[in-house]
């Protein structure tokens, strides 16, 4: 009998977690067909039967690690073409032409036909919701839909409500009161897990520094108002601020190839390529998905791809091939507010660039004291094969780019 087994991950990943078995054994399956739901540090992905059979027996339930090629579960090929279900009770006689329910395949529940993430089974576990009545806002209901569907009940109801006296107080309330306080403990998922051990890696392996700069935003603004309805127009998508700084640090990579290298040994490889990561924040965690050979595209051809990251890193829709690889990062902080931070590394990469929130400041020019929408910028950098006057020339070089935003057209 054929085994499942766990299959190849990707670069550099090389176990994941049983997050949900999507077939019970004595189940029926055909060739194709979704058998058991893997989390892995970067994504979460189906594993199918290979054949037709029946799932004779599951070696890892929900919630163990495994690695690349052990067994999940073994498949029955010779049962395939016998009864319609392995679970079905036995008959003297054969099944009328309407399948009774006791001797027909089970028909799929709701929660089986709709394609759910593993974080979204537990948030709705956790709500007592049932995942299957929770609208998908794309092909698989994922963490921030369940929290949607759970938030919007109360609020309305409150709003229903005709003036009187004030409801009564939550369970939790009394609690409170005697000074009693909740906790909730769960499991780290795989990604979070895998970010927390990253982290900790990239401070302890790389001798990291962050340089900071300031950058005015008024050129790349006032060129993106002039021009964003005919560029929508013709490439059918914003023209945003994240494009101007793939170009811009492109430009300054060449200038100091060092910060597009990294460390082998005791060998720096320069890497003759731009494959750059767009850190996103998804409902699992950070994930970096990779414009490939990003010096050879367009405005618009960066501006598709950035938001189609960042809508399938939402639906959890991301492959493994979109996260491989990548020579340089860069995060934006300021999407989320953030005026200034220190990003850190993404081994094993020496460099990322850290975006930050827009905002008028007044600063000096000519002797004058003006208002302009003024940009932190940051450099986290190994300092084992980047110097300090490189990554602050790498910062400069950015900032005249995006400052004098011609420039990178005349440059090519």
């Amino acid at each position: 009998m054929p085994n499942i087994v766990v299959p190849e991950l990707g670069e550099s990943v090389v176990e994941a977690r049983v997050a949900k078995w999507l077939k019970k054994v004595g189940d029926r399956v055909t060739a194709g067909e979704p058998l058991v739901e893997l989390e892995t540090e970067k994504i979460d992905l189906e594993v199918s039967a290979d054949r037709a059979g029946v799932l004779a027996s599951i070696a890892h339930q929900e919630g163990a690690d495994v690695k690349v090629g052990e067994v999940l579960g073994v498949l029955d090929e010779a049962a395939a073409g016998t009864a319609p279900s392995a679970s079905s009770a036995p008959s003297a006689a054969p099944a009328p032409s309407a399948p009774s329910a006791s001797s027909a395949a089970p028909a799929p529940s709701a929660s089986e036909d709709i394609r759910v993430t593993p974080t979204a089974r537990n948030v709705a576990k956790a709500h007592d919701m049932k995942v299957e009545a929770v609208p998908a806002s794309g092909p698989r209901v994922t963490k921030g839909d369940v929290l949607r569907a759970a938030q919007p009940a109360p609020s309305a109801e409150a709003q229903r409500r005709e003036p009187g006296p004030a409801p009564a107080p939550k369970a939790p309330a009394p609690a409170a009161a005697r000074g009693e306080r909740a906790e909730t403990r769960e499991r780290m998922s795989k990604r979070r897990a895998t970010i927390a051990r990253r982290l900790v890696e990239a401070q302890r392996t790389a001798a990291m520094l962050t340089t900071f700069n300031e950058v005015d935003m008024s050129a790349v603004m006032d060129l993106r108002a002039r021009r964003k309805d005919a560029f929508h127009k013709q490439h059918g998508v914003g023209l945003g601020i994240a494009s101007f700084f793939v170009r811009a640090s492109i430009s300054a990579l060449r200038a100091f190839p060092a910060i597009n290298a990294e460390i082998q040994g005791d060998e720096i490889v320069y890497k003759h390529y731009y494959d750059i990561g767009m850190a996103v924040g998804a409902e699992g965690g950070l994930v970096v998905p990779v414009l490939r050979d990003a010096d050879q595209m367009s405005f618009a051809g960066m501006e598709h791809a950035i938001r189609d990251f960042a809508k399938r890193a939402n639906d959890g829709t991301l492959t493994l091939e979109d996260l491989r690889g990548g020579t340089f990062t860069i995060t934006n902080g300021g999407v989320f507010g953030s005026l200034m931070s220190t990003p850190i590394l993404n081994p094993p990469q020496v460099g990322i660039l850290g975006l930050h929130k827009i905002a008028d400041r007044p600063v000096a020019i000519h002797g004058q004291v003006v208002i302009r929408p003024m940009m932190y910028l940051a450099l986290s950098y190994d300092h084992r094969i980047v110097d300090g006057r490189e990554a602050v020339q790498f910062l400069v070089r950015i900032k005249e780019l995006i400052e004098d935003p011609t420039l990178m057209l005349v440059e090519g």
